[in-house]
């Protein structure tokens, strides 16, 4: 099989998210061929963003999964299940998602990731840390030491993870939070943004100690949230 690195890519989605991992693409000089969305097949595009629309997914069943590496641009919401749908679906039938990290993030040579794992712009990863197949390290978010992080978790722009921190697989890490050393946060969790989490968080669980009444009318409009 051809080396990942030397792979042309397909994108598989054409929104916000794909517009980012389509740009860490090029940043890092790769071929990406091609995009399939569903939406821009049905309007009848040709190209997006200067590459060419090959149609919807299943476009991708015309290729020999041996000479194409595929890129998840469909992004992650809490408790969101289509990018890890995707995922399963193409990765079942052999093909592999490339694991891509921006020339302007820093990430130790000792840090491994995943299939998929996408490191954006300003990330700084570091030594011994795990992050997993298809997990997305949002742009400008710190990882230090020893932190584990599981498949398909999103660590949003602005997060930082003391060392040592150990995230279950599913997870969302909200906007600007700060996950303490040690902390262990678990499967399918979400810690809301710009909070601070010092102990462990439970599977499935919501941290949010912090939310903020509704603005009034002479406040601004700009509300709190998770993403």
């Amino acid at each position: 099989m051809t080396h990942a690195k030397n792979l042309p890519l397909v994108l598989i989605g054409a929104g916000g998210h794909a517009k980012v991992v389509l740009s860490l693409a090029r940043a890092l000089g790769r071929d990406v061929v091609g995009v399939c969305d569903p939406a821009l097949a049905r309007e009848g595009a040709t190209t997006w963003r200067g590459i060419r629309v090959l149609g919807d997914d299943e476009a991708l069943s015309a290729f020999d999964v041996k000479r194409v590496g595929l890129l998840n641009g469909i992004g992650q919401v809490p408790h969101g299940t289509v990018r890890q749908a995707i995922h399963d679906q193409w990765t079942s039938k052999g093909f592999l998602f490339v694991a891509l990290a921006h020339p302007r993030a820093v990430v130790d040579p000792t840090a491994r990731l995943g299939h998929g794992a996408q490191v954006m712009a300003g990330v700084i990863v570091q030594a011994d840390v795990t992050i997993g197949a298809s997990t997305i390290v949002n742009t400008g978010a710190h990882i230090d030491h020893d932190c584990r992080i599981g498949d398909h978790v999103h660590v949003a722009p602005g997060a930082v993870l003391c060392g040592g921190v150990d995230v279950g697989a599913g997870s969302f890490l909200g906007a600007g939070c700060v996950v303490l050393q040690q902390v262990t946060v678990g499967a399918s969790a979400i810690v809301s943004a710009g909070t601070v989490l010092a102990r462990a968080l439970a599977a499935g669980s919501l941290h949010a100690p912090h939310r903020r009444l509704p603005p009034r009318a002479s406040e601004s409009s700009g509300q709190e949230g998770t993403a």
